[in-house]
């Protein structure tokens, strides 16, 4: 699934960022971010481009 980042404006996660989803764990996305290092993030914080 691709999502874009319309949360707050982060370094390592720029706001209006394309990103592909990793793995969903418990209902959060695991995204790798800019600093080329994966987090788990709150699904609320993205919007879905592709399923």
């Amino acid at each position: 699934m691709t999502v874009k980042y319309i949360g707050p404006d982060y370094v390592a996660l720029p706001t209006g960022t394309i990103h592909e989803v990793l793995s969903i764990e418990k209902g959060w996305y695991r995204i790798m971010t800019e600093l080329d290092e994966s987090y788990l993030f709150p699904p609320h914080v993205f919007e879905v481009v592709d399923e």
